[in-house]
């Protein structure tokens, strides 16, 4: 998940290819609570290492990004620590959903790919109006 940019350095060949067009990167979002998704249309990695890695291949920040919360339920204040009882911030992420989690995420896979169907038909904008909260 780390070297996520290695995959993308065929579609780099292509002349006709234009992330801030043709890419939607799929992310988990630790500063999103479980439940809750969001679509950008740029930005930073802001610490994801998946992230670094496409902008490393990509050489720009401007492409789609839909990001699925995986933050603790609830989420009073978003941190860049682990929640407790994790000392690091990726055995967080690596570890399993519990049930109530599950329940959550799976209600949100409906909206999602309504949203990424919006982004193929209409593009980021256009999704990020109709899908964002």
């Amino acid at each position: 998940m780390n070297r996520s940019g290695a995959v993308l350095a065929r579609l780099q060949a292509l002349p006709e290819f234009d992330p801030a067009r043709d890419l939607l990167v799929v992310v988990d979002d630790v500063a999103l609570p479980v439940g809750r998704f969001r679509l950008r249309a740029r930005g930073s990695a802001g610490g994801h290492n998946g992230l670094k890695s496409v902008e490393g291949a990509l050489h720009t920040q401007e492409y789609a990004r839909l990001r699925i919360g995986a933050g603790p339920l609830p989420d009073p204040a978003p941190t860049d620590s682990a929640p407790a009882p994790y000392d690091d911030l990726a055995d967080y992420v690596l570890d399993h959903f519990s049930q109530e989690e599950k329940v959550v995420v799976h209600g949100l896979l409906d909206p999602m790919a309504e949203a990424v169907e919006c982004w193929l038909q209409e593009g980021i904008e256009p999704a990020m109006n109709r899908f964002n909260r």
